[in-house]
């Protein structure tokens, strides 16, 4: 196919797209209208990016440019036979409309309009940032916040995916506006009732649903407040455990919002032995032994670590016969970050899981001889002497080792 020169005035300034919507400033400029809101939205100073004039903030000042929509659609028309289609552009959308929006969000209180009105502005919500904008300020938010808490007390699971869905979809546009911190930091009941929709689709099998709600529950516990974090139950942290054993059916996005939720539970102690009783340590031990992608293997060790620095977390651990074998083998061929982890879980085993058998096994799965290729390495010198300390620790069960002798001679002819 011969290439297209598309006429410049054709492309919107901010995307150097062919624009869908091209609508006028007070400047005189023409833009795609998706691009100039949401520079109008995020701009610190609202200036023209071409003009670098001032501009209002309101949409009602982006005037339609009728006339170069007919022509891009023309023109495109005209190029069909050439490879130029007509998903390149669409027609003009109407702005939403607040009333009709505020109708749909009284509707979701009867009972014969509660599906239809859910499905409608979750479609809606689906159109455009400029829509997701106005469904925040109209307070549907707050809505959806609320079927799911309702929805949670009544055992009811009707529209549940679709608010799942639209919260998700609102949730950038409600953290700008502030719109939604107020409605779950401090709310127990959400995380309650999130936890209720995991439950209930893992017994199910339902992965979809789990997929949802465990990305939303993710960004939840981003931002709930420390206290919250404190009187999170074990059922909460048996659910995410039980979501990291059904690794093979779930999506990794929803396998990593599980990993990042326990990783922000981690910092209080109470957590830690609540992950551990859950039976965390064995299915983190089981998730690493499939090889996963680095960033997961990293948000693994970084749990292991903080879990292991409790005796619990430290005996349900060696329990696990490829524990130590898994952390050793993975030491210098991920990233630094993962070394570093993996250090401090031998390191805590070395000093407090004392034991003639235990300090045999990492004799035995190669823990010895990787710390000494640790200290060969060319990695952090921090890293060489938290291996070096821990050598040390139990220099005389080691000493007659094969690579200690190793590395004592070629230290020795250095």
């Amino acid at each position: 196919m011969d290439e297209i020169e598309t006429p410049p005035f054709f492309l919107c300034p901010i995307s150097f797209q062919i624009m869908k919507e091209p609508v006028t400033t007070v400047t005189g400029i023409t833009y795609d209208r998706e691009s100039i809101e949401k520079w109008l939205l995020k701009a610190k100073i609202c200036v023209c990016p071409v003009t670098n004039q001032s501009l209002p903030r309101a949409r009602e000042y982006l005037t339609p440019n009728h006339t170069l929509q007919r022509l891009i659609k023309a023109w495109i028309s005209s190029n069909e036979a050439k490879g130029v289609g007509d998903d390149q552009i669409s027609s003009p959308k109407s702005p939403i409309n607040r009333i009709h929006l505020q109708k749909l969000v009284k509707n979701l209180e009867v009972p014969h309009c509660y599906q239809a009105s859910m499905e409608k502005i979750h479609d809606l919500a689906k159109q455009g940032e400029r829509n997701r904008t106005c469904m925040v300020e109209v307070g549907v938010t707050k809505a959806m916040v609320m079927v799911i808490k309702k929805n949670f007390k009544e055992g009811n699971t009707n529209g549940l995916e679709e608010a799942l869905k639209i919260i998700r979809l609102l949730w950038h546009e409600a953290m700008i506006k502030n719109k939604i911190k107020h409605l779950i930091r401090e709310n127990m009941d959400f995380i309650n009732s999130l936890t209720w929709i995991l439950k209930i689709h893992v017994d199910n099998k339902n992965i979809n649903m789990v997929n949802e709600v465990m990305p939303l529950l993710k960004l939840t516990i981003d931002v709930v407040d420390s206290t919250l974090l404190g009187n999170l139950n074990i059922e909460f942290f048996r659910e995410i455990v039980r979501v990291i054993r059904k690794r093979g059916l779930i999506s990794k996005q929803a396998i990593k919002s599980a990993l990042h939720v326990l990783v922000d539970a981690c910092p209080l102690g109470i957590n830690r032995t609540k992950i551990v009783e859950a039976g965390g340590v064995t299915e983190l031990v089981e998730l690493e032994l499939e090889k996963p992608e680095k960033n997961i293997t990293e948000l693994v060790f970084n749990l292991l670590a903080h879990l292991c620095s409790c005796a619990e977390g430290r005996e349900q651990f060696l329990r696990h016969a490829a524990g130590l074998a898994m952390i050793s083998k993975r030491i210098l061929r991920v990233s630094a970050a993962t070394d570093d982890l993996a250090i401090q879980v031998i390191s805590v085993i070395a000093k407090y899981s004392t034991s003639k058998e235990i300090v045999l096994e990492m004799l035995r799965v190669g823990t010895v001889s990787k710390l000494c290729m640790v200290m060969q390495a060319d990695c952090a010198s921090y890293l060489k002497v938290k291996a070096r300390d821990i050598l040390r620790l139990h220099s005389t069960s080691w000493n007659n080792s094969p690579c200690i002798q190793v590395y004592l001679l070629t230290r020795h002819q250095r």
